[in-house]
This record gives structure tokens, C-alpha cells and sequence, in this order.
């Protein structure tokens, strides 16, 4: 299917558990067992249950053999290919990343900025004038991560590990319960996003399977530390995969999941300002082959089904989520004048980027991140950012131009 949440689901239910079982993935003697699909409530597995660790670390510098391989992860284990093998027990690599996307000239040949292990990429121009890098770490998001970690960068080349800024154990208010994901205990981060907005650092996330949390930094520090800006006791929305975007005014506005609604921020982004507005498509593409199958089931007039993303350029708001296309995870958009919309030409902007977020450096060239997540992509799982442009009718294309790509 393409799902950014790693299309290596492998079995699930019974099946997964048994599989994971069997390939070696529990310690000390500990078994994994069925807990259910419901992803209601669950005690913390025993120690020594996932072989796993919760952050992915400072990683490697990128070199020219990072522009293959990567990480496949999934209910079923993680698969790697690479320099830097895992300490634990990995699945084989089955040709997940062909590459066919730069073969096929979609995408120019891609250079990670970092052999790491992130998923969901996010990039933000900080009010200090460096850029802020996060998304979803850790071995394996299909059982557990320990929380936010952080990069910061002042060329988009050279990064520098901030740690984790936030801890589910230690920070962590609702987020800190385990849930059952594919039939099997789960606290995992998923696609947090950093955002410099009304001059100072936010954090949205979301926790597996579903429900969002926006954070504020107390110190006005990208590293924070950072606290709720709604209650702690509960999510903000179901669903996952939330996004913050500052309007010209100063108005901040919230989407989540497939972009479905937008709704406006209070000042202070403690809660909602206004109702939800629903998101419509004045034409909607109607090609299955430019859907996943839950949205083709659901009539495709919608923009994708996770992944929101909101920006805005050259004047025009730009509404998007992920979806497959052609086979590929990319993040589909729509533009529009006013934000509400309705949004209009829906199109794959960049090819296998996934569930992706849209930047301006420090120039005023426009960026996209990426990580990969489908089998034409180069490589899976690995932070990446392409130029974009814009052609004569708005819609988004990779730059001719591209500082980050592999030498030749």
C-alpha cells in the first residue's frame, strides 16, 4: 500500500507475534504474546521484550554509499542495509529501495543529510537563523521510541545532535501509556513536527495508533524543555500526524491526518479559536491509480489519507497529505487562494518523499523534506531535503537546481 507507517507489516495479530517470536526478536527469556488490535489500554511489556532501542542517536556522516539502503521497519521486525549493521537481529533485505524513481528521472540522485534512522522527516528555519531537524526515531516505531529528539544545522549540510528534547517517561502526560498496535504493546512517537511560530519553538506529535499533542518550548529554546499547550491529560484530536502553519497575520491554524480540516489557534495555541473547517476539493482527481485503497474506497475527493501538511507561497495556501501514487508514497497537494479553500489541482508534488513538510531557507529558496518509504525510492528511512520550484500553474516540482545530491 505505500504507508508511511512502513509497508513491512508482515502478518498481524497472532500471525505478527508469532513472527516476531520466531526471527529472534524478544530477550531474557521473554515471549511475545497477543495483546489484541484495539489499541486500548496496556501495563509496559516486561524488559527485555523489543531488542530495541528508543532513540536512533547522533548517526553517521553521509557519504556516497548512503545514497542506498536504509531501514524497513514494521510489526513483523526491522530489515537493514547499510554500513553501520544493527545490534540486534535484523529481517533480510529484500531489495526495498530499487531507486527507480532517480532512474526513472523523478527524483535527482538523493544524498541523505545524515546515515540515520528517521522516519517522517521534518526541517524548520529556527528564529536564530539555523535549521531544526525531527521525526520519527528510534530502532523500530512499531513498538516503542523514548521520545523528541532534535538536529540543528546551519547549511542544511552539517547537523548537530541536540539529544532528546523531550521524554515520553520523563515529559510525558497521556502519551505515557502503552497501547496495543497490531497486536502487540506499542508507545511510539509518530511524525513529530518542530515549528518557529508567533517567535517561539512548538512541537506537534502524535502516539501510536492514534491522538495529537502540541508542546511549547518554555525557554523560547529550540531544545526546550517543552510542556503541553493544551492539558496533559488528554489528546487534542484522534488520528495522527499533526501540523501547525503561521499565517501572514500571525494566525496560527492546526490540520491533522489527511488534511481534512483546518481550524484556527488561539494566541497562545491552549486550544481552538474557531469551529473545524471542512476542506473540499473543487476537482478532485478521480484516477485510482493516484490513491491507496482506503481513499479509493471512500470515492477519492480527497487530497490523501495522513501525513497533513499546510504552507503557503507565492500568495497561494498549499494543502497536502500523503497517498500513493503511482505506486509511490508522496505527498499530494492542493492550492488555493483563501485558506479554507476549496482547494483545486491536486498533484503528486515530490516523488516518494512520504508524509513531508514544505520550508523556506534562509535565501528564500523553498525546500521539501523526505525520508523514503516506498520501493522506488533510492534509499528508506533516512533524513533527506530537495529544492522545489513551482511551475507556471503553481504546482510543486523538484529544482534543477539541487546542492544535496550525490557527487558524481
Amino acid at each position: 500500500m505505500g504507508n508511511r507507517r512502513g509497508f513491512l507489516r508482515g502478518a498481524v495479530c497472532l500471525g505478527a507475534a508469532t513472527l516476531f517470536r520466531d526471527q529472534g526478536f524478544s530477550q531474557a527469556g521473554q515471549s511475545v504474546s497477543s495483546v489484541g488490535d484495539s489499541g486500548s489500554s496496556v501495563s509496559a511489556p516486561p524488559k527485555g521484550y523489543y531488542p530495541y532501542s528508543g532513540i536512533s542517536g547522533p548517526g553517521h556522516p553521509s557519504k556516497p554509499q548512503s545514497a542506498t539502503g536504509g531501514w524497513h521497519s514494521g510489526t513483523a521486525g526491522v530489515a537493514y542495509q547499510g554500513q553501520y549493521p544493527p545490534s540486534y537481529k535484523t529481517l533480510p533485505w529484500r531489495n526495498y529501495a530499487t531507486g527507480s524513481a532517480v532512474r526513472d528521472g523523478l527524483l535527482p540522485p538523493l544524498l541523505p543529510l545524515l546515515e540515520a534512522h528517521v522516519r517522517d522527516t521534518i526541517i524548520c528555519l529556527g528564529g536564530d537563523g539555523n535549521y531544526y531537524m525531527t521525526g520519527s526515531t528510534g530502532d523500530n516505531i512499531w513498538a516503542f521510541n523514548d521520545g523528541v529528539e532534535l538536529w540543528k544545522s546551519h547549511d542544511l549540510k552539517r547537523w548537530e545532535y541536540l539529544g532528546l528534547v523531550w521524554s515520553l517517561e520523563r515529559d510525558g502526560g497521556w502519551e505515557k501509556q502503552w497501547r496495543t498496535l497490531h497486536d502487540l504493546p506499542s508507545r511510539a512517537i509518530w511524525a513529530p513536527e518542530i515549528h518557529f511560530v508567533r517567535g517561539n519553538y512548538y512541537i506537534c506529535l502524535s502516539m501510536a495508533p492514534s491522538g495529537t499533542s502540541i508542546l511549547k518550548s518554555t525557554s523560547g529554546k529550540p531544545e526546550g524543555p517543552y510542556t503541553h499547550t493544551f492539558s496533559p491529560d488528554k489528546p487534542i484530536t484522534g488520528g495522527i500526524d499533526p501540523t501547525l502553519f503561521e499565517d501572514d497575520d500571525g494566525k496560527v491554524y492546526f490540520t491533522w491526518s489527511g488534511a481534512t480540516q483546518i481550524v484556527e489557534m488561539k494566541p497562545d495555541l491552549s486550544g481552538f479559536a474557531d469551529d473545524f473547517h471542512r476542506i473540499t476539493l473543487s476537482d478532485p482527481d478521480h484516477n485510482p491509480s493516484h490513491h491507496s485503497e482506503k481513499c479509493v474506497s471512500r470515492g477519492m475527493n480527497d487530497l490523501g489519507h495522513e501525513g497533513a501538511t499546510l504552507f503557503k507561497a507565492n500568495g497561494k495556501y498549499y494543502l497536502g497529505a500523503a497517498d500513493s501514487f503511482e505506486g509511490r508514497y508522496s505527498t499530494c497537494l492542493g492550492i488555493a487562494d483563501n485558506i479554507y479553500g476549496p482547494y483545486h489541482s491536486r498533484h503528486e508534488s515530490v516523488s516518494c518523499a512520504g508524509g513531508t513538510g514544505f520550508f523556506k531557507d534562509k535565501h528564500g529558496e523553498w525546500w521539501t523534506s523526505y525520508f523514503g518509504n516506498d520501493v522506488q525510492s533510492p534509499f528508506l528511512e533516512k533524513p533527506a531535503a530537495l529544492r522545489i520550484d513551482f511551475d507556471k500553474n503553481g504546482k510543486v516540482i523538484v529544482a534543477k537546481k539541487q546542492p544535496l545530491i550525490r557527487p558524481t
